[in-house]
């Protein structure tokens, strides 16, 4: 729990500004973000219980419920119900005084709220200052007020209580421009937007600000989005990826319309692709960095770049730098019929690996014969650990790639041999909790856990593996099924899938958008 106390002095009588906050921050000028305001179901502003509803400029939505209030002492307190922000559990209180010394207020506003633990004192500043004082401000301008001087003690500054340091920088923090965009801003786009953690419901498509191009970046109009597991875990909130209000999606293609003044090397017409943070890919259009751009040549399509871009890049570093495939291993692939899982057969097995691949059903067991796997486990029938051992004659596999998470961690320790590697890349099962370490040492296994980003997060680390990935596409050693495309309009449908409508600018389907727990962008 945190506690934001601002304080400030109106230079107006108690009675005109409490005339003005006892209507339940009513007025829609009381702060910049506000579009519109009106009380849920017609009930009187000052009824306790009434659900203060505002419609911000962004168009997303806020609802406040009143909880107390006093005409005699000057105070009321309000509960957020519905923010475009993660402020859980949020109440605030609002209290006037006069003060003795001329004809002005005394304002002291306060809250106190659970924020996620990595985002703290992002928004005990974003409370402290774009809230709070944004809200003062805005009162002195209905009102007509100049500032009365202050006494020190009284003067708005971040007065912050939490339960230990936050470490909060001097400087503020914006808010988010999804939220309250420049005034200056005029280029817009389309784009999902996420303002609240959630199911594949709290995907909205919404017009919004497109920032001005910073001399670094390059603007892209997408022609196609791919979709990953990934963006599950950043839509429900899972990975420190997402900022509400935000925009998922890490990969896409597109036309480069814009440079900025320091871009040498790109050009305004020339296609690109990309598969790294920051999010954003779920829009039309969008501002990125250059540094991580992939340049497409003319024999890869925009659709075949979007949807395996990320994927090819992670079965690189995989095969050949977490752990080096040679000839004659034996190599269990989880997952075999999901998006990496069909790169990894395909170029385990190029790579003169023994294949053997796990599937929930005959239908993806057939899938993954057409690819190549040597063996296929359909774990929905057999326990998988006692088929590879009984395929391997008890030996066990050299290496398991495993994304599932919980569901196949023990197992596949099962399944090892002796100074086996276990490669958990992923958790779609859920986390694989904790493991006394000495249990490993039954026979010598080792277990990695490798981030995405550590492997990709500079052009020198991202390079080779674009390069290795695109020249196996070209050899045929790894061929990508024809990606399914929809419009961007109707990505929250929840179906398996999901048809959408619109515009030019494609993306992919995935089974995740509908049950959250595994990938089928590739199982056509």
């Amino acid at each position: 729990m945190v506690q934001v106390r601002q304080s400030t002095i109106i230079d107006a009588p108690i009675e005109e500004v409490w005339a003005m906050l006892r209507d339940f921050n009513g007025h829609d000028r009381w702060h910049p973000a506000i579009a519109s305001s009106e009380i849920d179901g017609g009930e009187p502003a000052d009824a306790v219980g009434a659900v203060r509803h505002f419609r911000l400029a962004d168009g997303g939505e806020l609802r406040e419920q009143l909880l107390a209030l006093s005409d005699k002492e000057r105070r009321l307190s309000y509960c957020l119900l519905e923010a475009p922000l993660p402020l859980m559990g949020y109440v605030a209180s609002i209290r006037l005084k006069p003060v003795t010394d001329g004809n002005a207020t005394f304002w002291e506003w306060r809250s106190e709220f659970h924020p996620p633990a990595h985002r703290r004192d992002e928004l005990v500043k974003l409370v402290a200052e774009d809230i709070y004082r944004a809200g003062f401000a805005a009162i002195r301008n209905l009102l007509g007020r100049r500032d009365a001087a202050m006494p020190a003690e009284a003067r708005p500054s971040p007065a912050i209580m939490p339960s230990r340091p936050t470490g909060v920088a001097s400087r503020s923090i914006p808010a988010p421009s999804v939220l309250a965009p420049p005034r200056d801003t005029r280029e817009t786009t389309r784009a999902i937007l996420v303002e609240r953690y959630g199911g594949p419901e709290v995907l909205q498509l919404k017009e919004i600000a497109l920032p001005p191009l910073a001399p670094d970046q390059v603007r892209i109009r997408h022609t196609a989005i791919g979709v990953n597991f990934i963006d599950v875990y950043c839509r429900t909130g899972f990975f420190d990826l997402l900022r509400l209000p935000g925009i998922p999606g890490m990969e896409a293609a597109g036309v480069i319309e814009a440079v900025g003044a320091a871009i040498s090397g790109l050009s305004v017409g020339d296609r690109v692709a990309y598969a790294c943070p920051p999010v954003g890919a779920y829009a039309e259009r969008r501002n990125m960095t250059a540094d991580l751009l992939v340049r497409l040549s003319d024999d890869i399509s925009d659709e075949a770049a979007a949807a395996s871009l990320l994927k090819g890049v992670t079965a690189s570093f995989l095969l050949h730098d977490i752990h080096a495939v040679r000839p004659g291993e034996v190599v269990l692939i989880h997952a075999g019929a999901g998006g990496i899982g069909q790169l990894l057969v395909q170029w385990a097995r190029h790579l003169g690996a023994i294949v053997i691949a796990t599937v929930s059903s005959d239908d993806k067991a057939r899938i993954v014969e057409r690819l190549g796997a040597h063996h296929v486990i359909v774990y929905s029938r057999e326990d998988f650990s006692e088929a590879v051992m009984r395929l391997t004659a008890g030996a066990g596999a050299n290496v398991i790639y495993d994304a599932v998470g919980v569901d196949t961690f023990a197992g596949s320790l099962a399944a090892l041999a002796t100074r086996g590697h276990l490669v958990s890349f992923g958790q779609a099962s859920g986390p694989v909790g904790a493991w006394d370490i000495d249990r490993l040492a039954s026979k010598s296994i080792t277990v990695s856990r490798p981030n995405y980003a550590h492997y990709t997060d500079t052009p020198e680390k991202l390079a080779p593996h674009v390069d290795r990935f695109f020249t196996a596409f070209r050899q045929r050693a790894v061929r990508i099924a024809q990606p399914v495309a929809y419009g961007l309009a109707k990505a929250r449908t929840p179906t398996r899938t999901w048809k959408p409508a619109g515009p030019a600018v494609r993306s992919f389907c995935c089974r995740s958008h509908r049950s959250g727990r595994s990938c089928a962008c590739q199982e056509r």
